[in-house]
């Protein structure tokens, strides 16, 4: 996205690039220097300096300077002795010399001006690394490493690594933790033509890091797609942060090492043992919108897939083929990989009827038999046209009848149609060489087998599922849920001040009723067996009776459990083997008693587990699946992180296999499923309200056509407060943020901008006054892309801020009448702000309402001071400038605009501070 579409409603003027998102600071001078210095720079045969220099030596059009002391002159080049007597501030160093000699380099090229560097050394220890960056930081120098490859920026001329080949210029960026697989790929991409915007090597990322590249790359105008290859992340919440704001404008695919979940056996409860770190990866991946695959060829597929295809449909899928073992092959891989192959109806096989032989398979796959001339494949193609909610695969195999060229002009018309809807596979090689190649010169999604394109088709399905499940956010609370926050305060309160973390039964139960869940009835009695009799009695038969303990979490596994009882007799000789037995298997536990409870049998009703954790990486964990007894055997979970909607928590629902089941079948009909839903967004809001919730077990929640109900609980609680939304790797909307005020008469609501709002933004937008637009973004826009758009009404509250004032509409709806957004820096320093107002509305009070707002906001969250670049000619921005309190000056920089003028409002009383 350009600069100028992103400042269309930041009517203070420009935003420095330094303050463009949360973490790019100098990465300009790392991908884009016009000059760079070498330190450890040699001509010695297979050496480290010797290979960066060499590279940086083919096809780098600025400046370089080898640094080395020991020589006079490098490859024909005069050499440099030390930072001091370089002819100037190099743009990027790169540093091959010993590791204790780093950090005093990094001080010496931050103080002569130097803003990033490369540290391809390895062997910095932990006091080594850290006095790197404490050098680095006064000065914010940028690092990419150490013990790093280095990174290659083809269309620049850019190797700064020690990579034994270079790469081809190209629009997919490729960044990688492991350096051998750099190198690896290099080699594997050249081989197959592949091209790069950027191949980075991350190394120990001590400083630049995944967030910070997705930051840079994800507004990159020469990258298309960005491919990941992660083994760890540090920050969570900047990586979602970058990640959610990259993948709104571009694809972002990830393969992610280190699949296993080793380690959870030892955890204390059922979620814990299933939400292994992998699992929260992938919740992560699909709520940040991004794609997740499992090999590295597979990086290279999906993004081609994207590029050429990205706004295809992806429901259902029709495959055409002229045979049937290829059409069969297909529809085995749809079938493996959980994608619809679309049913032909009564229309859609009466038109192919008429174009098609009589022995056509007459159902999906659409065989339409080996012997098929180029009309009989234009014809199918103009038929299943009718149907455009499907895509179509089309699959040729070469014959003797009609050349593969042929049947590829033929029909280039139908698979160049746009939307696009058609992916292609050309089976063989020499015979449909050509006709391959014609199709990929046309921008025609081609792949060499059916599964290949079945399996590229499942990525577009996935990424679309996860696109839509980056446009919401929720707020942290939903007012239509009714919970009784003072009661479940007390419950916790009361546990924790008695030493314990874990709640037993009923005190669970009654945690979740306040919170708004329907739970069975449950009368808590003393190790009697007679107190159980008569709790049995007051409910009536049949019961559950479960053992009481504070020290036993699984009841069933010490035989703490049985269901069904039908008499007193009954229950009576249970209580009484029941405690014999847990006796038996743990004489350490102090048994308090049984909890009583009547026999939920529920028509049709599935077993289910809701809970949650806390990941050590990315918080807050919300666990859905098949529950019951069997819940580890069954492993049917889908995770996700909170907050969640009804949309999002729907999503979840739907990745379970059990959710299959739920739909209905046979005579069973399908369960309310939004009640479900309904307990999931009702236990993120608990994480959310509740910070001392470490885990939370519903095992098992009922659930049938006619609702649902908890019949057993568990809860662990901390006095640490490993939950709450401060907690959350995603920032819920901020609903306490929104404010309801009259104006002129008539009721107004400033409140931060949401996904949903894009529309009414446009025709905002669209209202805006040429001349205004250019006293705002220095130039005149005529249209808007809906990307634009989307990075606009999309934020990231925790990296910026944009408050509208709207109005109601009399027909329904809501009408914005102005903005006001700042973008704040890395350390909370500086908000460059922008405000705007409709143009039909200005002189009314509402950019000062807005500014005020946004000037209160900023104070709460700490930020130093709020800044602007304003045109001179602006004068109506400069007086409300003034009138704010804000101090006016000119900018500062090498060459300052004589046009503009910079205003700032210092926003805490200690403004020295850091």
């Amino acid at each position: 996205m350009s600069l100028s579409a992103a400042m269309l409603d930041r009517g203070a003027g420009h935003i420095p690039p330094a303050l463009a998102t949360m973490s790019i600071r100098h990465l300009d001078a790392l991908f884009a220097p016009a000059s760079v210095a070498v330190f450890g720079a040699s001509e010695r045969a297979a050496s480290v300096g010797a290979t960066v220099w060499r590279n940086l030596q083919s096809g780098f059009p600025g400046r370089l300077y080898p640094v080395n002391p020991k020589h006079a002159r490098i490859g024909g080049v005069t050499s440099y002795a030390s930072v001091s007597k370089l002819p100037e501030a190099p743009d990027l160093a790169v540093i091959c010399t010993p590791p204790a000699t780093i950090p005093k380099l990094i001080e010496q090229l931050g103080q002569r001006g130097t803003r990033a560097a490369v540290v391809v050394t390895a062997g910095l220890d932990k006091s080594t690394r850290q006095a790197m960056l404490d050098a680095a930081r006064p000065h914010t120098l940028r690092i990419l490493g150490p013990n790093c490859i280095g990174m290659l920026v083809p269309h620049r001329g850019l190797n700064a690594s020690f990579a034994h080949i270079g790469a081809s210029p190209g629009e997919l960026a490729f960044v990688s933790q492991s350096g051998a697989l750099v190198t690896a790929m290099l080699d594997w991409a050249a081989a197959r033509g592949i091209g790069f915007s950027h191949f980075v090597s991350l190394g120990e990322h001590a400083d630049v890091d995944f967030g910070d590249l997705l930051d840079y790359l994800g507004s990159d105008p020469h990258t298309r797609a960005i491919l990941l290859y992660i083994e760890s992340i540090e920050e969570s919440r900047k990586f979602m942060s970058a990640a959610r704001a990259a993948a709104r404008n571009k694809p972002v695919i990830v393969v992610k090492a280190g699949r296993s979940a080793a380690g959870q056996a030892a955890a204390a409860s059922h979620t814990g043992a299933l939400a292994g770190s992998d699992a929260v990866f992938d919740a992560a991946i699909a709520r940040a919108g991004m794609l997740r695959v499992l090999t590295l060829a597979d990086l290279f597929l999906a993004a081609e897939t994207l590029a050429r295809f990205r706004d295809g449909p992806s429901e259902k899928l029709i495959v055409l083929t002229n045979g049937g073992g290829a059409g069969v092959m297909a529809a085995d891989e749809a079938s493996a990989l959980g994608v619809p192959l679309a049913t032909l109806d009564s229309a859609m096989l009466a038109r192919l009827d008429a174009v098609l032989p009589a022995n056509w398979s007459r159902g999906n796959p659409v065989d339409i038999i080996g012997d098929a001339p180029a009309d009989r494949y234009v014809a199918a193609l103009d038929a299943l046209a009718q149907d455009p909610a499907s895509s179509v695969l089309f699959i040729h195999a070469p014959t003797a009848i009609v050349p593969s060229h042929d049947i590829a002009q033929a029909v280039l018309p139908q698979l160049t149609h746009s939307p696009r809807r058609v992916l292609g596979s050309w089976l063989g090689d020499r015979a449909v060489a050509q006709a391959r190649q014609t199709c990929r010169e046309a921008g025609v999604p081609d792949f060499n087998t059916p599964e290949e394109a079945v399996r590229a088709f499942s990525f577009l399905r996935t990424y679309r599922q996860h696109q839509t499940e980056l446009l919401q956010t929720p707020p942290a609370r939903d007012a239509t849920l009714a919970s009784d926050l003072p009661a479940i305060r007390r419950i916790v309160s009361a546990v924790l001040a008695e030493g314990r973390e874990l709640l037993t039964e009923p005190e669970a139960k009654s945690l979740l009723a306040a919170a708004g869940l329907p739970v069975v009835p449950t009368r808590v009695v003393g190790p009697s067996a007679s107190e159980a009799t008569a709790a049995a009695d007051a409910l009536g038969y049949p019961v559950v009776v479960k053992i009481l303990s504070h020290a036993i979490s699984h009841k069933s596994d010490v035989g703490g459990v049985r269901l069904g009882i039908g008499s007193a007799a009954e229950l009576q000789q249970v209580c009484v083997d029941m405690l014999r037995r847990v006796r038996s298997l743990r004489p350490d536990a102090d048994i308090q008693g049984f909890t009583i409870q009547p026999m939920v049998r529920k028509r049709h009703a599935h077993e289910l587990i809701v809970g949650a954790s806390v990941d050590r990486l990315f918080g807050p964990v919300i666990l859905f699946g098949a529950g019951g007894t069997a819940v580890e055997v069954l492993a049917d979970r889908a995770l996700a992180l909170p907050p969640l909607n009804t949309p999002l928590a729907l999503a979840q629902i739907g990745r379970t296999r059990v959710h299959k089941l739920m739909q209905g079948f046979r005579d069973w009909p399908a369960t309310d499923v939004d009640a479900v839903a309904r307990v999931l967004v009702c236990v993120s809001q608990l994480l959310s309200d509740i910070p001392e919730i470490a885990e939370l077990d519903i095992n098992p929640l009922l659930a049938n056509d006619e609702g649902v109900v908890a019949l057993d609980a568990r809860v662990r609680v901390s006095a640490d407060r490993p939950a709450g939304a401060a907690h959350f790797a995603i920032q819920p909307y901020p609903v306490e943020l929104v404010e309801r005020i009259e104006w002129k008469g008539r009721p107004l609501t400033l409140r931060p901008i949401r996904p949903e709002d894009e529309p009414q933004h446009l025709a905002f937008l669209e209202r805006l006054d040429p001349e205004d637009i250019r006293l705002r973004v220095f130039h005149s826009r005529r249209h808007i892309e809906h990307s634009e758009l989307a990075r606009l009404t999309q934020i990231d509250y925790a990296r910026e801020m944009a408050f509208i004032a709207t109005r109601p509409l009399d027909a329904g709806g809501e009408e914005t009448l102005a903005a006001v957004r700042v973008v704040i820096d890395p350390d909370n320093r500086d908000a460059e702000f922008g405000v705007i107002v409709r143009s039909d509305l200005k002189g009314g009070g509402l950019g000062r309402c807005l500014m005020d707002k946004m000037i209160r906001h900023l104070r709460q969250r700490g930020t130093r001071r709020m800044v602007g670049h304003v045109l001179r000619e602006n004068t109506g921005m400069l007086a409300l400038a003034r009138a704010l309190g804000f101090s006016e000056s000119a900018p500062s920089g090498p060459a300052p605009d004589s046009g503009m003028r910079f205003v700032s409002l210092e926003l805490r009383s200690d403004p020295g501070s850091e």
